[in-house]
């Protein structure tokens, strides 16, 4: 009994400066977040006013917030459908054994490493430009007009970018578990004289539950922080229509220099973030448990 103890005090003292730094190095910057939305703090002017929960005010009265709030939710409620949805049958193909399976795997899971800023490059310059891109060309080649998609649909467009980069690591996660399911069960339904259909809703639909909320949960916590996607192409327009959250604490902080109003909506972010990822928590501890 002492020895245990000895331990486990020896491993508290050894883990503690990792967890002091981790502390420090989320505490110190959210502190400083904090204050600075406190203050009439603009780049412009030399003065740092203390004004109390004005810039929280100013900042949830932007006319752009609720804009920018329901296009955050519009997005990631978008990508998780189309991810998850899409997931489920790219993980039921793949799982079945055809010839060239392993190019297709890889060719499927590419796009989840090439960078957000690449990407949306590569959506912008060559599949959806009016004039030289690819689908332009589709359209053309079919007697159609052009479709100039960041012009005309540009929230569309964001959500088709950040689903093609998204999708590849549901469809991971998903094939993984399909690996693991018994077998035996599958067997044991198509000689009792299910359909596909059954034995998909039936059982295989039930042993994706878990890692399915599992792919939401991560999703989510990433999709609330899209940035770089919408800077490339869009820049949050035309208007406001695919400006996120995101987005507009960078117009606030980095385009109008108001810092102390960007860190209002900094912590407003966390705030709804924390929230959202904790009905999701929830969400996957229930099902966990089940």
């Amino acid at each position: 009994m002492m020895a245990t103890q000895q331990t486990q005090r020896l491993a508290k003292l050894l883990i503690a400066p990792s967890i002091m730094l981790l502390l420090a190095w989320m505490i110190v910057p959210l502190a400083m977040t904090a204050w600075y939305s406190l203050l009439d703090y603009n780049l412009l002017n030399p003065g740092r006013a203390f004004v109390g929960l004005a810039n929280y005010a100013y900042f949830l009265g932007n006319p752009g917030f609720l804009s920018s709030l329901g296009n955050t939710l519009l997005l990631v409620g978008a990508v998780l459908a189309i991810t998850s949805g899409l997931g489920v049958l790219a993980a039921l193909l793949l799982d079945e054994v055809f010839i060239g399976r392993s190019l297709v795997r890889l060719m499927l899971i590419a796009p989840f490493f090439i960078m957000p800023t690449v990407s949306a490059l590569i959506w912008k310059n060559l599949l959806m430009h009016p004039v030289s891109g690819v689908l332009a060309w589709l359209w053309q080649l079919f007697g159609l007009t052009p479709v100039d998609w960041f012009t005309q649909y540009p929230m569309l467009s964001i959500i088709l970018i950040v689903a093609w980069q998204w999708l590849p690591f549901s469809v991971l996660i998903l094939l993984t578990a399909l690996q693991s399911m018994d077998q035996e069960q599958q067997e044991a339904a198509f000689m009792d004289g299910a359909g596909a259909l059954n034995r998909f809703w039936y059982l295989t639909l039930p042993h994706l539950a878990r890692p399915l909320t599992i792919v939401i949960l991560i999703e989510a916590i990433y999709l609330l922080t899209v940035f770089a996607e919408i800077y490339v192409t869009t820049n949050g327009g035309p208007g406001m229509q695919s400006t996120t959250l995101a987005y507009l604490i960078y117009q606030q902080a980095l385009l109008q220099y108001d810092v102390g109003t960007a860190s209002a909506g900094g912590l407003v972010a966390v705030v709804l973030a924390n929230i959202a990822a904790f009905l999701l928590i929830h969400v996957v501890g229930k099902n966990l448990e089940t």
